[in-house]
């Protein structure tokens, strides 16, 4: 599923940051809005410094359309129940979030469907069979150490169990970011069942610092050295490699078995009764463009969504050799979507979160 490449991107000139109002994009389409789209959005596409995938896919969008973009961002388990809430008064025209969540989007009735050109180069399992939803980055689940710290990363997943690793390890929180999710889809695949791995993750607490909406403000601590260790994901901490010189990727295995990750694409719908669906329509055209993903990479240090771009920059081939050796599986995102809430709650009871 992740065959390209590309990197953690932002809002950008025609694009705006919102906090949790959003009063400037309510579901109005008078003529002085004609001209907005509103993207809800996972973390990890926007650059730290406006120099992300979506600083420079915004503001291309935006000079070729006239249509500028208003940007919230959050964990995708975040965006999707701020979307829900909204339901009565939708403000958002384009929904982006990590698996399981496209997927609970989709089952709570929030995505219209619409398939975007381009969708045809875009792989069966990286798009939903109904229309409503297509990945626009691919991307692989990992995690990040220090460095300066530790000469090389941790091995295992049982390494990280030791004192050493105590309040400097933390992991996003599952049910809220969609790559603390992943952390209990991974650890359920290594360790061989649910059971085993919230045995595991029960006694990792021991080491936690504790629960993060977000994803991406661990690998600046990371960077730092206030965490040895955290989760993450391949595009999103590669990027934030080039400005974190102590931030390195790796992926935990099993004891006695091999470094595994899963694809953790980005995947895009139309927000059903949008307020501005066609401006929706348009950008999600745009974001599966030649010219778009052909950046993905490139700007964004990420994994093109589509077959027919072949990635040969040199972030293509960095992150070529950090996915070397590493055993990708796949995740049954029906089943982990289908159960979520008893993982989640399983979780908890675990970790005493």
């Amino acid at each position: 599923m992740r065959r390209n490449i590309l990197t953690a991107a932002a809002a950008t000139a025609g694009c705006l940051t919102l906090a949790a109002g959003l009063t400037a994009c309510g579901g109005s389409s008078a003529a002085s809005d004609a001209k907005v789209v509103t993207v809800y959005s996972a973390d990890g596409l926007k650059g730290e410094n406006g120099d992300g995938w979506y600083d420079q896919v915004f503001k291309d969008f935006t000079k070729k359309t006239g249509i500028k973009v208003k940007y919230v961002e959050g964990g995708s388990g975040e965006m999707v129940q701020r979307a829900v809430r909204e339901k009565s008064n939708t403000q958002a025209d384009v929904l982006v979030t990590l698996p399981p969540f496209i997927q609970q989007a989709d089952g709570k009735g929030l995505l219209a469907t619409y398939t975007p050109e381009g969708a045809d180069q875009v792989d069966g399992a990286d798009k939903a069979a109904d229309g409503t939803w297509t990945s626009v980055v691919n991307n692989y689940f990992g995690f990040v150490y220090n460095k300066k710290e530790l000469k090389t990363p941790p091995a295992t997943w049982e390494e990280l169990l030791d004192g050493a690793y105590k309040n400097k390890l933390q992991y996003s929180t599952p049910g809220v970011a969609g790559d603390g999710t992943a952390v209990v889809v991974k650890a359920m695949h290594d360790f061989g069942g649910k059971q085993a791995a919230m045995d595991y993750l029960k006694k990792l607490q021991a080491n936690n610092v504790g629960p993060s909406a977000s994803t991406g403000k661990l690998a600046p601590k990371v960077d730092k050295g206030e965490l040895l260790v955290a989760n993450g994901d391949v595009q999103m901490n590669y990027a934030q490699s080039k400005t974190m010189p102590h931030l390195g990727i790796w992926f935990p295995k099993a004891t006695g078995g091999k470094p595994t990750s899963f694809a953790l694409p980005y995947a895009a719908g139309l927000v059903k009764n949008a307020p501005h669906t066609a401006n929706g329509k348009k950008l999600l055209d745009y974001l599966l463009s030649v010219k778009a993903q052909q950046e993905v990479s490139s700007v964004g240090g990420g994994f093109s969504a589509r077959k027919d771009v072949k990635a040969t920059d040199e972030n293509a081939i960095a992150l070529a050799r950090i996915m070397d050796g590493v055993e990708i599986f796949e995740p049954d995102w029906n089943d982990i979507d289908k159960n979520l809430q008893s993982y989640v709650e399983d979780w908890k009871s675990a970790t005493g979160s």
